[in-house]
């Protein structure tokens, strides 16, 4: 079957989409002139569709994946890109994600298909759309599927399927380990904490680590959330998720890098045996951690994670973590900030996060904040106090916990889309991938 073209048409720039006057006439009768994400089908002289025009409003106001506008609304069938859609292979990526369907628990609506544009890396396509969409999935999946044993389970098969060296560190084993602090974290849960530890490439190339949250359900602990706060707590494992899906896309590019992988898996429960408020616990770096808040707890769990990286002295360490509310106050959902102890890999990582529609904004490693994470019983304490500057602090206990690696990168990442936007379906999202992959396959070709 022959693809329905898809004719992408500039905002009140009718007459450059080469169309006859017959299709201008039934686009302006139809009130169709290019608004953005707009959908107009033009029928041929039996009345079944011929073509789709497609508004991608003015080049001011038009993202990178704006085709992701299209993915998502167009019925299911088979479809080419036509016009001026730009760069083929980003238009295709932008349309693959916009085409995401969540199929686990419901049937939906078919999703549409896409012949590769003329010029496009079918490969980049592929991969990019496969690193995105296998972190949407893990992130959709409700935790009553996806506790620490499943997830496990999930993270071992992808290793399987690229040939990665996987370990793993559970229940007691973390504290004859050193993992005190995962160990404290998920020991309330009926599924024993754990640590995922994957390797992929040569021994000799260049050291990149990246570290995930793996947070399959967030009550809050004992300083318990309110309903409304657990009700995406499912998604607390985003940053895991998109460590993976950002992994996917380094193995099967095969970049130029010794990649290792790891990922605390926990579910952070109430019981009696769940760590308090006021606790002091050890961490695999040797710093005390008073507990001021059970509901940070994500920070734990990465810290002795990162210690453990921080040992092999990577070139570049990067976490991803759904870290703090405080980052989408200052920053809004669609925004993660970033921080960098490298302002050159910060200022490449937000280069490319523009140019591939995955924005990141540096935001700074800012010292005398620390003063905030004092405690007077030990080394630090895991919560800032006043209130203010949520993920800066955050960003900043994290850092105590880094000392060897050549740069260290935190993302602290919403991974969900609360409004659908192009290329961003509604619901859990991939945030970071294209950035920092972007990146790291500049400066570690394969």
């Amino acid at each position: 079957m022959n693809p329905t073209p898809l004719i992408f048409v500039e905002e009140d720039d009718l007459a450059a989409a080469g169309l006859a006057a017959t299709q201008v006439a039934w686009a302006v009768a139809n009130g169709f002139s290019g608004q953005r994400g707009r959908l107009l089908a033009m029928p041929d002289q039996t009345g079944a569709i011929a073509a789709y025009l497609f508004g991608t409003g003015t080049p001011a106001e038009r993202p990178a994946l704006v085709a992701g506008l299209a993915g998502a609304h167009l019925a299911a069938g088979h479809y080419q890109l036509d016009g001026a859609y730009g760069d083929p292979t980003l238009a295709a990526i932008g349309f693959h994600l916009g085409a995401y369907r969540f199929t686990r628990y419901r049937t939906g609506k078919a999703a549409p298909t896409l012949a590769a544009p003329a010029g496009a890396d079918s490969a980049e396509i592929a991969r990019q759309t496969t690193a995105a969409c296998l972190a949407r999935d893990l992130i959709n999946t409700a935790a009553n599927d996806l506790g620490p044993e499943a997830f496990e389970r999930e993270i071992r098969a992808f290793a399987a399927a690229r040939q990665m060296d996987v370990r793993a560190t559970v229940g007691d084993d973390l504290l004859a380990a050193n993992f005190p602090m995962i160990h404290a974290v998920g020991r309330a849960s009926a599924e024993a904490p754990r640590l995922l530890d994957l390797s992929w490439g040569r021994l000799d190339d260049p050291k990149v680590t990246l570290v995930g949250k793996g947070v399959t359900f967030d009550t809050g602990g004992l300083d318990i959330k309110t309903a409304a706060g657990m009700l995406l707590m499912k998604k607390d494992m985003g940053g895991a998720a998109n460590v993976l899906g950002l992994a996917s896309a380094i193995v099967d590019a095969c970049l130029r890098v010794r990649l290792r992988v790891l990922i605390p898996v926990v579910e952070n429960a109430i019981a009696g045996s769940a760590f308090r408020p006021g606790d002091v616990l050890p961490s695999r770096k040797g710093l005390t951690v008073e507990i001021g808040n059970t509901d940070a707890e994500g920070r734990l769990i990465l810290a002795d994670a990162l210690a453990l990286a921080d040992e092999e002295s990577p070139v570049i360490l990067l976490d991803m973590a759904t870290l703090t509310g405080a980052a989408r106050v200052a920053l809004g959902p669609d925004l993660p900030p970033l921080y960098c102890t490298d302002d050159a890999l910060a200022t490449d990582l937000m280069t490319a996060g523009l140019a591939a529609d995955d924005p990141l904004w540096q935001l700074p490693l800012w010292s005398p904040y620390d003063a905030m994470l004092a405690s007077k019983i030990a080394d630090v304490n895991n919560a800032g106090t006043g209130g203010f500057a949520g993920s800066i602090t955050a960003a900043l206990f994290l850092r105590r916990f880094v000392g060897n690696a050549k740069a260290w990168v935190h993302l602290d990442i919403m991974a969900w889309a609360s409004e659908a936007r192009a290329g961003r379906p509604m619901g859990a999202t991939d945030q970071g991938i294209r950035s920092v992959y972007g990146v790291l396959k500049h400066r570690f070709p394969a």
